[in-house]
């Protein structure tokens, strides 16, 4: 599935335009140096925009606005959720309003862009999370590592579009040491658990997270370790069963699902692999279960239905034949605005209303190709 080759790991990882890369010496980490941004105005997309999707979306990030207000310092609120993550639903909803225009300093939702990234920047305090450049509540913060993946991933995407400025140089400065806690804690097998430390537990979802942050770090010039990236997208290699399914770990009678293997493929496709056996046994396997949807068959349980589907987004957006991805985006769009709820929110009772409708807006802004995420 994947090459096992250095060389493509971190070929894959690199733009069409090589960043500047930040080199360690004696004296410390030298700063971030942003890396040019195309000046061709984007290309159309080919899914035609869709008006009631777009009002759609713009309800769902004023819902956010209006929640993200209702606390002091940025966050946002639990919102009908049993469990809370506040740094993965910062981040997430940092991405949301950046996926409209907004930066952090400027656009319809700039206040809260910054606001969004000024609490995960906060949250990197040694003295709150235990370790320089750590994006957490606290060292014992349940969801550890996979929100400080997500939250490395929203500053790499708002450091891109806006480098400049006191903000753009707190995100510089801590990059480094928080791609430093994601290469120091990957296992042994290659995989990333939930804690900041290298320790026996390892699992596919916390994996596939840290190296989208990795991808984002080196796009916007921090330098990649070659070696971690070999070993993880070999572990994520290895999740993958015959069927062309992506399990949740490396043990063979571990579940998979339609979620697990949309983030496997997205992975690949970062790493560089566009096509091949393994890829098209992962397409095929994640295509029968869409259409077996479209055919009426039951939603299965995933536990994680909006995390699906902005994975089964990313896989397909960036798959070499767009058909799949117009084809499938038209009939999840439909399933997806009438979801939407009165206020314009969308509904997760494990994670909460916020987490559901940053995630949504993310769906519903990709083929509009504004957040450097969805560049392909």
């Amino acid at each position: 599935m994947f090459s096992h080759a250095v060389l493509l790991g971190l070929a894959a990882f690199a733009p069409a335009s090589a960043p500047i890369e930040r080199a360690r010496d004696v004296q410390g980490p030298a700063p971030v140096v942003p890396r040019e941004r195309p000046q061709d105005p984007l290309p159309q997309p080919a899914t035609p925009k869709n008006d009631e999707a777009r009002r759609a979306f713009l309800r769902g990030l004023d819902y956010l606005a209006a929640q993200q207000a209702s606390h002091q310092d940025g966050s946002f609120p639990r919102a009908g959720g049993a469990q809370h993550a506040p740094v993965a639903l910062a981040a997430l909803g940092a991405l949301a309003f950046m996926a409209e225009g907004s930066t952090p300093s400027r656009g319809r939702y700039g206040r809260e862009v910054a606001l969004a990234v000024d609490y995960l920047l906060a949250r990197a305090d040694a003295q709150t999370s235990g370790a320089p450049g750590y994006i957490a509540v606290s060292v014992d913060d349940k969801w550890g590592m996979h929100a400080h993946g997500y939250a490395v991933l929203a500053l790499c995407n708002a450091f891109t579009l806006s480098p400049a400025g006191e903000r753009g140089k707190r995100i510089a400065a801590l990059l480094p040491d928080s791609i430093g806690v994601i290469e120091r804690s990957q296992t042994s097998e290659g995989g990333w658990f939930y804690f900041p430390t290298a320790g026996l537990e390892h699992e596919n979802s916390v994996t596939v997270v840290q190296l989208q942050a990795l991808r984002a770090a080196r796009n916007c010039g921090v330098k990649v370790n070659a070696s971690v990236v070999s070993k993880a997208v070999e572990y994520i290699h290895r999740c993958q069963s015959e069927d062309g399914s992506f399990r949740y770990g490396l043990d063979q009678a571990s579940k998979s699902s339609l979620a697990l293997t949309a983030a496997g493929l997205a992975t690949l496709q970062n790493a560089g692999r566009y096509d091949g056996a393994e890829v098209e046994r992962a397409v095929r396997a994640m295509w029968a279960e869409i259409m077996e949807r479209e055919r009426g068959a039951e939603r299965a349980d995933s536990g994680f239905p909006h995390y699906e589907r902005l994975y089964v987004a990313l896989a397909l957006w960036t798959h070499s034949d767009r058909r799949l991805f117009e084809r499938w985006f038209e009939f999840e769009r439909a399933h997806v605005q009438k979801e939407q709820r009165s206020d314009g929110s969308w509904q997760d009772a494990q994670f909460g209303n916020c987490l559901a409708t940053s995630v949504n807006c993310l769906f519903l802004s990709i083929n509009d190709g504004l957040l450097p995420l969805f560049e392909r």
